[in-house]
């Protein structure tokens, strides 16, 4: 899975630091999900996507297998 919390935090003006305490989590939870390391839970999922006013789906990207 990959996605845009990088692009669209940036495009916002939030730090990662910013973002983390918005969200209530800590900064490395952020770069984890940034780089992929880190698969966000649904509840954070859509606190991620209402912080940035997106929707899941286009903050987080499935990709498909054939």
């Amino acid at each position: 899975m990959t996605n845009r919390v990088r692009e669209l935090r940036k495009a916002q003006g939030y730090r990662q630091e910013d973002l983390a305490a918005a969200l209530g989590v800590s900064r490395q939870t952020i770069i984890a999900i940034e780089s992929g390391r880190y698969n966000a839970s649904l509840e954070l999922a859509i606190r991620l996507a209402r912080q940035l006013q997106t929707t899941v789906e286009e903050l987080f990207l499935l990709e498909e297998t054939p």
